[in-house]
């Protein structure tokens, strides 16, 4: 156990066993890059090195063992299970009552935004000392989606920093927070981890058989979490209505859809509306896809491709459509996710994105 277990980013890793080596430790640290490489879980490792009762000074590590290291992972159990109760909480003052910070705490957006109020809450105990631990380790994850007023407050903990927490920020893009919230944190940047890596997990965890490799490693992108958590079987299940759109629409020679065609597109649209649990996720699936067919249509190597086992219909969309038709889908796409993010009603989301798709029959 210990920092030797983490997989990927090595130079992060690196940089916190430095400070640790060093005993100097900032009083605020900015995790950023994609999503499910790690960040969280080295925001916690570090936690618990910080307070591991077997770590002397100048160590590095942590043991993992100890009663303050098996602490960390009990606090944000409790931490995680407080976050999902307050979620279900219909009335938006009730949801941020009585909250109460630990000595490890994970904060994140309860809905679509962090609120003031857990922002308060970190104010008012982050200036506190400790109950248990040597170190409270404020983890703020997902901090670009910090609410305006709730960004104030946290700008002013920053500047007037606690001597007892540390606070560690998470977020995709370093860009994405305020420049004044940015430049009072040390920025740590990580990237997609290995295809070596990823290849490994897969058939560590047999999450595909060895044909489906590949394609396997590029769905998980670079990232520790989608790799464990994939189901290959279901994307390319939820692929079919994407691949029915295209064809329907990437004919060279048309300018309109035949009847027939026509109930095909909208049959699509509605499969994809339909499947209400996973929109989010089936609207990454037509970005990832357009994508692929843009880079096919510049000419880049299949290296860059994420569905490599379309290649020949990638080719042949790309070809049929053109420039300004994939434009025409790619905005349909964004005007879906912006509908979908609106919670505006799925098969509208996705009736509006048939409107782009028939706007790109008109290509010239």
């Amino acid at each position: 156990m210990g920092f030797d277990s983490f997989l990927g980013n090595a130079r992060a890793v690196q940089s916190v066993r430095d400070m640790l080596g060093r005993d100097r430790v900032p009083g605020s640290l900015l995790f950023a890059g994609p999503e499910g490489v790690g960040k969280k879980t080295l925001a916690l490792m570090l936690a618990k090195a910080l307070n591991c009762e077997r770590r002397g000074p100048g160590h590095n590590d942590f043991c993992g063992e100890c009663s303050h290291c098996r602490k960390a992972d009990e606090f944000i159990a409790i931490g995680t299970e407080d976050l999902a109760r307050r979620r279900d909480i219909k009335d938006a003052q009730k949801r941020t009552e009585g909250l109460v910070y630990l000595d490890l705490q994970l904060i994140e957006p309860i809905t679509r935004y962090i609120l003031i109020e857990q922002i308060r809450q970190l104010r008012a105990t982050a200036y506190t000392r400790p109950f248990t631990f040597r170190q409270r380790v404020m983890i703020v994850d997902q901090a670009h989606a910090i609410h305006w007023q709730a960004a104030d407050l946290l700008l002013k903990v920053l500047e007037e920093p606690p001597e007892t927490t540390i606070i560690i920020l998470i977020c995709p893009n370093a860009y994405e927070l305020r420049p004044t919230i940015r430049s009072r944190c040390q920025v740590l940047q990580f990237v997609r981890v290995e295809t070596a890596v990823i290849e490994r997990v897969l058939k560590e965890e047999r999450r595909t058989g060895k044909n489906d490799l590949a394609l396997a490693v590029r769905v998980a992108n670079g990232s520790i979490a989608a790799a464990r958590s994939l189901d290959l079987n279901a994307y390319v299940e939820k692929r079919k209505s994407w691949l029915t759109l295209l064809d329907s629409v990437a004919r060279p020679s048309s300018r309109s859809l035949a009847p027939a065609q026509w109930k095909t597109l909208f049959d699509a649209t509605k499969q994809l509306a339909d499947d209400r649990d996973h929109v989010e996720e089936s609207l990454k699936i037509g970005s990832i896809l357009l994508r692929d067919v843009m880079h096919a249509l510049v000419g880049e190597e299949s290296s860059t491709l994420t569905n490599i086992d379309l290649l020949p219909r990638l080719k042949a969309w790309a070809q049929a459509l053109g420039l300004e038709g994939i434009r025409k889908l790619e905005e349909g796409l964004e005007r879906a996710h912006s509908l979908q993010n609106r919670n505006v009603n799925q098969q509208l989301t996705y009736d509006s994105l048939s409107v782009e798709v028939l706007s790109s029959l008109h290509r010239g």
